[in-house]
């Protein structure tokens, strides 16, 4: 590895290691509802996919729609969490309303279901690679966004949601739902990360 290919790799491994789980995020960002939307859209062309598949969806909410879906999101859970704990819940889901916006993550099975109709062989397999796909898209848009200076952390109230999300925004039916990102300007940075010795989570033979 030449010095300059070294000297890259570094600069993507800062990167990575700045995306944190960012709960306190604000209603204002350095980059508009554009920018934003191009780097969404180039993580969505780039981020790989089994087969080139290209399974991955994605709908992204501003404004009164970001406000929107977590207050459904907030009605959601009214029924099912105790009422004396719903105070805190809805504590959080304010957290990520007061963000400036949301990401909605989804695969679409159709796409999923004919990759497994082509490629028998592989048939159990094709869900499971369209997961880690949608999982390596979630970090590329959240470490991009790090990188402009936007904070965001990542929640999972489906399938609790899933069909008024699907209703709200006419989602296609065959859009399945895998998580959720606010994001927002960074009021307070993540606390310290403690991590498992290496030697425990890495082997090397040579």
């Amino acid at each position: 590895m030449s010095q300059v290919e070294r000297i890259r790799s570094r600069e993507y491994l800062t990167a990575v290691k700045a995306r944190r789980t960012i709960y306190a995020i604000q209603n204002h960002s350095p980059l508009s509802q554009e920018e934003i939307e191009e780097i969404v859209g180039e993580a969505l062309l780039h981020t790989p996919s089994a087969f080139n598949s290209q399974s991955a969806r994605i709908v992204l909410l501003f404004g009164q729609e970001h406000l929107q879906l977590w207050d459904l999101t907030k009605e959601a859970l009214r029924p099912v969490v105790p009422e004396d704990q719903f105070s805190k819940t809805e504590d959080k889901l304010k957290s990520f309303a007061n963000g400036y916006g949301t990401v909605l993550f989804f695969e679409d099975q159709s796409v999923i279901e004919a990759m497994q109709a082509q490629y028998e062989l592989y048939k159990n397999q094709f869900p499971v690679w369209s997961e880690q796909s949608n999982g390596m898209l979630q970090h590329v848009i959240w470490t991009a966004l790090r990188l402009e200076g936007l904070g965001a952390s990542l929640q999972h109230y489906n399938p609790l949601i899933d069909d008024e999300v699907r209703r709200t925004w006419n989602i296609p039916a065959e859009w399945s739902l895998k998580a959720q990102m606010p994001f927002g300007a960074i009021g307070k940075d993540a606390t310290t990360k403690e991590f498992k010795p290496l030697d425990l989570r890495l082997k090397v033979f040579r």
